[in-house]
């Protein structure tokens, strides 16, 4: 198997709302009236982008890893995961050189809160500020997300040999 080359891999997450839990983005606390129903803190960027690195690397998907069965993951914060996973990735021979991601939401506006998002990401994955990409989109009313019955996140990530 050549690793001359990078991989790319894409990841994709949606949950629905709920208005009794907090909204964590990227491990971005957000002021809303509604956060998202999951097993652990249901994340949708982090577990987006961790989809997209365990399929560039191979390596199955966060659902394979981290089941929603087994209850040591029962309100889990989602940065431990993605900790876990960059770990498992980087143990592969893989570093991540960039992600893009697109958060898909009709409310609340994320605008404000992508450079905090953007941090973030940048920390978990040590990279410079050129190679983490946060954009925010609505549904434009269509669909559950457009209803605000749900968030989805759009990852792609590149990795390269370490």
């Amino acid at each position: 198997m050549s690793r001359s080359g990078g991989r790319v891999g894409f990841g994709y997450d949606l949950h629905r709302t709920r208005v009794d839990r907090p909204l964590v983005l990227g491990g971005v606390p957000i002021p809303s009236s509604v956060g998202l129903q999951g097993h652990s803190d249901a994340d949708v960027v982090l577990h987006a982008i961790c989809d997209a690195m365990l399929g560039a690397a191979g390596m199955g998907d966060i659902g394979e890893l981290f089941p929603d069965t087994d209850p040591q993951y029962k309100d889990a914060d989602s940065r431990g995961l993605f900790r876990d996973v960059r770990s498992r990735v980087e143990a592969a021979g893989w570093r991540v050189e960039n992600v893009d991601v697109v958060i898909h939401a009709e409310r609340p506006r994320l605008t404000p809160h992508k450079p905090a998002i953007r941090e973030s990401l940048m920390e978990l994955l040590d990279l410079p500020l050129d190679c983490v990409s946060v954009k925010a989109t609505t549904n434009e009313g269509l669909d559950a997300i457009g209803r605000g019955e749900a968030m989805a996140c759009s990852a792609v990530a590149l990795l390269v040999p370490a």
